[in-house]
């Protein structure tokens, strides 16, 4: 196995999660957030079109697709694949939030229309969480069709990511400790005569 926690090599045992490995997962996870949240807030978003901001926008939800296949190759793999599933799920849905909420930032500031007035960074981020975690306090609302369809499009994503994306890494999780289980299970049988 490589230092990242990549396949195990034949012959080697799975590793356990220990309170260490715990740790270690628990600051990936933080740093990853971190990191995405502190680009999310030093880009400059390009405010120049509607339709820049919409092929973004799609372009984004083709690399966080691209983003849950590559993490499920990883996870699968995986001498961790349950520890892997988390840091995976962390990862995708803060770059899904953060992709949705540069939108409306953007889409914000072309237009007062869209939503009655710019958003900040953080105004953008809360009015996203709010509607991913279906709470919609109503200080912040789409006012637009253009807004009101985006928002749509998120709500109809969030599905898909908390059904599709959750389900796959689950399930990514479990054929990992799947293909683990039988490997130790080869590793355990004597060898038939010949």
């Amino acid at each position: 196995m490589d230092a990242s926690g990549g396949a195990p090599e034949p012959g080697q045992a799975p590793a356990r999660l220990t309170s260490g490995r715990i740790a270690w997962m628990v600051v990936r996870v933080a740093g990853t957030i971190f990191a995405l949240g502190t680009l999310y807030y030093l880009l400059p978003l390009d405010h120049s079109s509607t339709q820049f901001a919409i092929t973004t926008l799609v372009i984004g939800l083709v690399g966080f697709v691209a983003l849950v296949a590559a993490q499920v190759r990883i996870i699968v793999r995986s001498r961790r694949p349950t520890a892997r599933a988390v840091q995976a799920l962390a990862t995708s849905v803060s770059f899904f939030l953060l992709l949705f909420a540069s939108t409306y930032v953007v889409l914000a500031a072309l237009s007062p229309a869209n939503f009655g007035g710019p958003l900040s960074h953080s105004d953008g981020l809360y009015f996203t969480v709010t509607v991913f975690a279906t709470v919609g306090f109503g200080d912040i609302t789409a006012k637009s069709e253009l807004a009101r369809s985006v928002v749509t499009g998120q709500m109809l994503a969030d599905l898909a990511v908390l059904g599709l994306a959750v389900r796959i890494t689950v399930d990514a999780a479990r054929r990992g400790g799947q293909r683990q289980a039988r490997a130790q299970q080869g590793r355990s049988e004597p060898e038939p005569p010949q």
